[in-house]
């Protein structure tokens, strides 16, 4: 049984901020960063110093988003922390959760860092990445604690549909055990209301943030949503690791949540143009295997046959453009394509792939 830690680092996120930067860069998976001037603020609405446990605009602008009463809301920066927090409050070393393959490696190795037995449930290419409930089952013991999965799938972008997360839910009540869902991408539905699996139960817990889908990322407003009880304890564990938010970011994030009608109908025009552009590239790419979400911000093709991380070297260092190769999502045949940045760079990317593989086959 495990019951240390296992990593100490996120070697995904060493490489985003290392290795990852091109002149076409496809690696990102968020809309590209909005300037102050596109979010409309003046200093007026600012202030420096704020306190307590969550700034209660911004607790209610998320509450009334998602349906959800302000005490089942803990605020974090951005999905990456809210997910380390809520792990620290769910789990605890030795704990045996089941977590879903392929994953997000941050996320993994969050739960590897607190020292969880990580078991796992597949989400197979065959399958659309559609996750296999008999799959899921079959991997779940009595002592399962914790069910960890990202909606949209990261890497894949594909939906999970609700009765397959009700059927999940059922599942980790009846061994008393809690199902987390990673719902960052699941914005980029740009849903006037939008769906979340909370209300399907409270073993359910959700992370989320303004960060993907509207060009936010440099606000760090991340969120969790929890049964209050739960919540709570999120609050207090968060006094050993961050404390105080930015109130400065707070104050933005309030600002921003008003105008998301907005910034959400500009990113969704350029996702739908992008993907189109996306889904005739791929028409043209015979050498790649490829899952068409109908969301998202990325796509997970596969390069069978070929070494998938020496193309995305030649990729970066001869063609200026970069991808992210697909063994940072434990599947080294794939590799992650994202397309919610500039239109024209999308394009001239699109092309270098292209180019790149071609060279490849020669």
């Amino acid at each position: 049984m495990t019951s240390a830690r296992q990593v100490t680092e996120s070697n995904y996120m060493n490489w985003a901020k290392t290795s990852s930067q091109a002149q076409f860069n496809l690696a990102t998976s968020g809309i590209g960063n909005l300037s102050i001037h596109d979010l409309e603020v003046s200093l007026d609405d600012l202030d420096l110093t704020g306190g307590g446990y969550g700034y209660g605009p911004l607790m209610e602008s998320i509450g009334q988003r998602y349906d959800v009463a302000t005490e089942s809301i803990v605020t974090a920066a951005g999905t990456s922390f809210a997910n380390h927090l809520a792990m620290a409050a769910l789990i605890k070393p030795g704990d045996q959760i089941l977590f879903e393959y392929p994953a997000y490696e941050p996320m993994l190795a969050t739960a590897r860092y607190f020292g969880a037995d990580v078991r796992r449930f597949s989400r197979r290419f065959e399958n659309n990445f559609g996750i296999e409930l008999d799959d899921l089952r079959a991997n779940l013991t009595s002592d399962t604690r914790l069910i960890v999965l990202t909606n949209l799938h990261n890497p894949s972008s594909v939906l999970v549909d609700q009765e397959t997360l009700e059927q999940i839910g059922q599942l980790a009540r009846e061994i008393k055990a809690r199902v987390l869902v990673d719902e960052v991408y699941l914005e980029t539905l740009f849903e006037p209301n939008p769906r979340t699996a909370f209300h399907l139960g409270q073993e359910f817990v959700i992370t989320s943030s303004l960060t993907k889908a509207f060009g936010l990322s440099g606000l760090r407003c991340g969120w969790i949503l929890a049964e209050p009880q739960l919540a709570t304890k999120m609050w207090l564990l968060n006094d050993l690791f961050a404390s105080t938010p930015v109130h400065v970011g707070e104050r933005l994030s309030v600002l921003a949540f008003q105008q998301l009608d907005r910034l959400g109908a500009k990113a969704k025009a350029l996702l739908d143009r992008n993907r189109q552009l996306v889904f005739e590239f791929l028409d043209c790419a015979q050498e790649l295997q490829v899952v068409r979400p109908e969301f998202g911000t990325t796509v997970f093709p596969r390069l069978p046959g070929r070494d998938v991380d020496e193309f995305c070297r030649l990729l970066r260092q001869d063609y200026q453009t970069s991808v992210v190769p697909g063994t940072f999502f434990e599947m080294p045949d794939h590799f992650r394509l994202g397309f919610a940045g500039d239109t024209e760079s999308l394009k001239v990317g699109l092309e270098r792939i292209q180019a790149a593989l071609a060279e490849l086959s020669f």
